[in-house]
């Protein structure tokens, strides 16, 4: 049996076609004793996300059956992904469809990839992004090797050392082999000294990186950074949390002029460790120096609106010393599910997934730093997530948690490239993230679980 959806307009075109005037006349001739009561003796509707959340407790019921909390953060999150992402998603047409080598015959994928586009161009405030880079780390490499195109330097590269402390290790890796000099500033505070980075900051640097949100949750300076690296003839990058911007100011209005984000929070499962989704966009003045694909609207010979691969300039496609870029496929399906995820927040939908994430946040520090022994590592203002700070060791409190059915961290000492923080405040610290998808009861639960 199938349902039919009909608009309020095409049920009086049936009524009056059947000579009624409503439904209730129609109804009215069933006697009375076999109608149903109104109201229904029925509770109030659930939305979609509390429909999952009781239909998983009642799973977890089963024997062997569990439901785990999760509240880790550092770069991947458990946001909710309403069901019609994998339900669009996972039609034939999207799921197995390649790279468009004959791009013009793709027509629905190269509109996919310029709705997503447009969409990333609007969430950062820049006025080009391209059609997505493997992941996060990915992104931030491509941006600062874009930078030093962009500027023609290639002597040196400053971060922040609160950026995401794997997207310096993927940077690194790129820039291995050449002479480029990678700058990272230490941040013992939670966020970045702007006279120690104005310091690191000379002639022969390419950009300043930095993040916002930062690795630790808190809020940099972006705006003062960004005057810092103009100052120098230096561009800015920003990574960013693209839920954020339901709240903070984008990247663009900030100043960026490359921005680079990890998009897994746009709809996107956590699935060991991947597949991830990278987010590129820039200023319009860089955009022959943009690393990956670029799809672009026209008309066809007949007038109608059709799409076409304007610009990629990979190795694959023209001489090596040319190409900006040697990726190769991109996050075609990763792109879609952020697209339809986006579609379906709008604007209204993404300040209200950012102002819960945001309060849910704040209730969980408020109630943790009030156990003995607890307390945030940085303090200051911060948005989804922070660094706790746990007086009898990160790992027992991952261990306390994980007893009590929810996961927490990473921990800061599995991190190497945060080496400058002190040995005793890293085995004593981990990350405890806050998304729309936790309720009170599961904070309060974490609570009770480390108190």
């Amino acid at each position: 049996m199938s349902y039919l959806f009909t608009t309020p307009d095409e049920q009086v075109q049936m009524l009056q076609r059947i000579g009624v005037t409503s439904l209730k006349v129609l109804l009215d001739q069933i006697p009375e004793d076999l109608q149903l009561d109104r109201p229904l003796n029925m509770p109030p509707a659930l939305t979609e996300l509390e429909l999952e959340r009781h239909m998983r407790g009642l799973a977890a019921r089963n024997a062997g059956a569990s439901s785990r909390i999760c509240f880790m953060g550092g770069g991947a999150y458990n946001h909710y992904i309403p069901s019609v992402v994998d339900e669009l998603a996972s039609r034939g047409e999207f799921y197995t469809a390649y790279t468009p080598y004959q791009a013009e015959a793709s027509q629905g994928t190269l509109q996919a990839f310029f709705e997503f586009q447009s969409l990333i161009s609007e969430l950062s405030g820049l006025d080009v992004a391209n059609a997505s880079l493997y992941d996060g780390g990915s992104g931030v490499a491509e941006a600062v090797l874009m930078a030093g195109r962009c500027t023609g330097r290639t002597g040196r590269v400053v971060i922040a050392g609160s950026t995401n402390p794997e997207y310096i290790q993927t940077l690194k890796s790129y820039f291995a082999n050449k002479s480029t000099e990678v700058i990272v500033v230490p941040t013992p505070q939670g966020t970045v000294n702007l006279e120690k980075l104005e310091a690191a900051v000379n002639d022969q640097t390419a950009c300043v990186l930095v993040q916002q949100p930062n690795f630790f949750g808190c809020l940099e300076e972006v705006a003062a950074i960004g005057e810092i690296a103009h100052r120098h003839s230096a561009l800015l990058v920003q990574s960013f949390d693209p839920l954020s911007v339901g709240l903070l100011k984008r990247p663009g209005d900030l100043g960026a002029d490359i921005a680079v984000a990890e998009g897994q929070s746009l709809g996107i499962p956590l699935q060991f460790g991947g597949p991830f989704l990278g987010i590129l966009a820039c200023r319009q003045q860089f955009v022959r120096k943009m690393p990956g694909r670029l799809i672009g609207q026209t008309v066809d010979r007949n007038g109608e609106r059709c799409f076409f691969l304007n610009l990629q300039a990979r190795e694959q496609h023209i001489r090596r010393e040319g190409a900006t870029s040697n990726i190769c496929t991109n996050q075609g399906l990763m792109a879609l599910r952020a697209t339809i995820y986006l579609s379906l927040l709008g604007p209204a939908g993404l300040k209200e997934v950012a102002e819960l994430s945001c309060r849910k946040a704040h209730y969980a520090a408020d109630r943790l730093t009030q156990i003995e022994g607890c307390e945030r590592m940085f303090a200051g203002p911060f948005f989804k997530e922070f660094v706790l700070k746990y007086a009898h060791g990160a790992d027992t409190a991952v261990r306390k948690a994980a007893a009590a059915g929810i996961d927490i961290g990473p921990t800061l000492s599995r991190l190497p490239e945060l080496s400058w923080l002190p040995e005793d405040e890293r085995d004593q610290c981990l990350i405890v993230a806050v998304t729309e998808s936790r309720t009170r009861e599961e904070i309060d639960q974490l609570v009770a679980a480390l108190a």
